[in-house]
């Protein structure tokens, strides 16, 4: 076991700055290797930090108008929507439209139509679509998604260029590397000369609906383009608060040759989508990220409708968790307090992953305690565009609402003490300070609910209750998304994650909860969490591929007879 666990933390090493081609081609084979694309770092005068101020300046001088784009017509209704800056919410960084039911059903007809001819393009040449899409994205267009990205959903420089730049690239590479060496195996032909037996990869027979978050731009290049990239046609709802990130995505991988017809951009009212898409006989698969609720609608309507479907959808979803990271007395405390403020805040604590409830030793709580609050207390929220921010304002008004809720609960609460932290103002942009807070009742609410946003629930344990925490960290809440143990004792720590193995899908020893990375830490959970379909890992492209095993036999059959009956 603690082979395993070294192993496994020799892996989630930072990526370091800037390095060679991310792609190496095989000379014999024409076969491809791919590497994790590198984080730029930004530094002061660097030629990435100009580049990136310019796209940050040219971006927010103008508000982009976004049409639907169905096939390779540009649509607009009277369901006119913007995006603003969530940190400065009087500028709007994009004008769209909403689909009506008609348009979100033309894109439907358009999908199959190009169906036909997107599966014939051999794979090899798909995925050559993709490896031109990602150098394209690490080079021209890097600082257009990063600046989009900060701008519309509110990132830091480094938040941005994880997630637009070098997990979208990831996505795109691994993906078509590990589709690449998957179709390579082909079933046993025990006898070529008389029988011949092979697999051939077809993409879902219909279309697939892509409905993606706000979060992470990468996600929705992901949840749109692994489906497509296996020959499937694809209706991509973004979410309204994406947008621009989202259509600059599409934009690139026209630009790569993926023909119209193939992803049709579509934003729509999520009912409208969802009602529509699940009515069709043709609705083939759903790949999703977002809450809950949503994707309870939508498997629901999807039941509810089994008898109208050519075939039967294949559902993939992540929806989120309610993170923990669960401190030994024999813990580093450092590492405690990093991690969980990194994990906690980042991005507002609005990634799936976040850590959102913390449980300390009593022996170690003053430390920690100590430790958070002094943290907390350097960083600063504001505008993304000041390069020395931490976090800027969570994604909307709805948001805000709502994380402040829980605030406000807990400084009414006799059972609840923020210890740091609790301020919030809407009236330029939508802030919130990264709160910490303190439950002396471990099943309360701030405990076992998504809050989505800046603050951390604390429950500091008897030492001696260590046993029954475990327990309590595993059943208090209905996710399993990530999890992290943080402990010197080896033999505690090999207890902990046998004991814990259900308990998340992405686990984390003396490391935050937060930073997953494609190929390196497939990503997703299970229980509420969403299907564990790993996204990121070796499996995830066949996900999107309908096998057909083909048997060619080149002997004549003689007779119907078999040898023994004679």
């Amino acid at each position: 076991m603690l082979s395993a666990i070294r192993s496994t933390l020799q892996v989630t090493a930072p990526r370091c700055a800037r390095a060679a081609s991310a792609v190496v081609i095989e000379p014999k084979t024409n076969d491809f290797r791919v590497e994790n694309e590198p984080v730029y770092e930004y530094l002061e005068s660097s030629q990435e930090r100009k580049d990136l101020e310019a796209a940050l300046t040219r971006l927010s001088s103008t508000t982009l108008e976004v049409p639907i784009m169905i096939g390779d017509q540009a649509y607009t209704t009277d369901r006119v929507q913007h995006q603003p800056m969530p940190h400065d919410h009087a500028k709007k960084v994009a004008k769209f439209y909403h689909a009506t039911p008609e348009l979100v059903q033309k894109a439907i007809d358009v999908a199959l139509t190009a169906r036909a001819d997107w599966e014939r393009v051999p794979l090899a040449d798909k995925f050559n679509m993709w490896l031109k899409a990602a150098d394209l994205m690490a080079g021209k267009y890097r600082q257009e998604l990063n600046a989009a990205t900060m701008l519309g959903q509110s990132k830091t420089v480094i938040q941005a260029e994880i997630d637009a730049a070098a997990e979208l690239i990831d996505f795109l590479r691994f993906n078509a590397y590990y589709a690449q060496q998957a179709i390579k195996w082909q079933p046993v032909s025990p006898d070529k000369s008389s029988t011949l037996n092979s697999i051939r990869w077809r993409g879902l027979e219909g279309f697939v609906a892509a409905v993606s978050p706000f979060n992470f731009t990468a996600i929705g290049g992901n949840l749109a383009y692994t489906p497509a990239m296996m020959g499937n046609c694809v209706l991509w709802k973004p979410s309204d608060t994406a947008v621009l990130s989202n259509y600059i995505i599409y934009k690139i991988m026209r630009e790569a040759g993926v023909p119209a017809g193939v992803v049709n951009f579509v934003p729509a009212d999520g009912p409208d989508f969802g009602d529509t898409i699940t009515q069709s006989p043709h609705f083939a698969a759903l790949n999703f990220t977002g809450s809950v609720p949503t994707f309870n609608r939508l498997w629901t309507q999807v039941g509810n409708n089994l008898s109208k479907y050519r075939n039967f959808p294949r559902l993939v979803g992540e929806c989120g968790g309610k993170n923990y990271h669960l401190v030994h007395s024999s813990a580093d405390v450092t590492s405690v307090v990093n991690g969980t403020i990194r994990s906690a805040f980042e991005y507002c604590g609005q990634k799936c992953s976040a850590c959102s409830r913390l449980y300390v030793p009593k022996s170690l709580w003053p430390q920690v305690k100590e430790g958070l609050v002094a943290r907390q207390q350097e960083l600063k929220v504001g505008d993304v565009r000041e390069f020395d921010t931490f976090m800027g304002a969570v994604i909307d008004e709805t948001a805000f609402t709502r994380i402040t809720g829980y605030i406000e609960r807990a400084k009414a609460s006799s059972t609840l003490s923020i210890i740091a932290g609790g301020k919030y103002d809407k009236s330029k942009g939508f802030f919130v300070e990264p709160t910490i807070v303190q439950t002396s009742d471990p099943m309360d609410r701030i405990m076992k609910e998504e809050i989505f946003g800046p603050v951390l629930a604390v429950y500091v344990y008897p030492d001696a209750d260590i046993d029954a925490i475990i327990k309590l960290v595993d059943d208090t809440t209905p996710y399993a998304l990530t999890g992290a143990i943080f402990a010197q004792d080896q033999s505690w720590l090999e207890t902990a994650t046998e004991k814990l193995k259900n308990s998340a899908g992405n686990f984390y020893i003396n490391d935050k909860s937060t930073g997953s990375v494609v190929a390196q830490q497939p990503f997703g959970g299970s229980r509420l969490s969403g299907t564990n379909d790993k996204a990121g890992g070796p499996q995830y492209a066949l996900k999107w591929a309908s096998a057909q095993a083909v048997k060619q036999t080149f002997v004549p059959l003689t007779d119907v007879k078999y040898r023994y009956m004679d």
